[in-house]
């Protein structure tokens, strides 16, 4: 386990190194712990869908930049509006180039064309931007479970098997799903 208070420039060298390496974290973010890997890692997708026994739900991804979003979806004046509002507590459902969708895992949205993207306002949204590759971002916790808070409600069977990065209790709430691939916005979940 990795305090976030302690990570040093080296300290963050290695995590970039275990990311690299395909390794799965459990992580801060502004609104909950969340669970991932280098997106483009197809075993380590794999890991993770069997952690939480989710086999089909596509999960989304920290984007290392908005400059990512800008190469990598379909961006329209009405999208460049929620855009601007990263970093922040929202997952937005983007519409995926085809450069973007070589840039992830198959097994991250089996069959779609869409990917839900965030960049939570958290320190830690730092470290993947310096890895510069999308990091899968879901809750930390069987499908259908409670989300995580504390690093005490971790189940054993995600401890044996991830890095932790400590940062104490998260205050906060699973992040706001918004569709902007229609005419409208669609709020999916809150």
């Amino acid at each position: 386990m990795i305090k976030f208070s302690e990570i040093d420039s080296s300290e963050k060298k290695r995590i970039i190194s275990e990311m690299q390496k395909g390794k799965i974290f459990i992580y801060p973010t502004d609104t909950i712990y969340g669970i991932g890997c280098d997106a483009s890692n197809d075993e380590s997708v794999r890991k993770i869908r069997e952690l939480k026994k989710r086999e089909k739900m596509p999960f989304s991804v920290i984007v290392p930049s908005k400059a990512w979003l800008y190469e990598n979806c379909e961006i329209n004046s009405r999208s460049r509006i929620f855009i601007e509002k990263l970093p922040g507590p929202f997952t937005y459902l983007f519409k995926l180039r085809k450069a973007g969708r070589k840039k992830i895992s198959e097994n991250l949205i089996p069959g779609l064309s869409t990917l839900g993207i965030r960049i939570p306002n958290h320190p830690f949204t730092e470290i993947i931007a310096e890895f510069g590759k999308p990091f899968v971002t879901t809750s930390v916790n069987l499908s259908g479970k409670p989300f995580i808070k504390k690093i005490s409600e971790i189940p054993d069977e995600f401890r044996k098997k991830c890095i932790i990065i400590d940062a104490g209790q998260i205050k906060g709430k699973p992040s706001l799903l918004i569709d902007i691939t229609g005419k409208m916005p669609k709020i999916l979940k809150r």
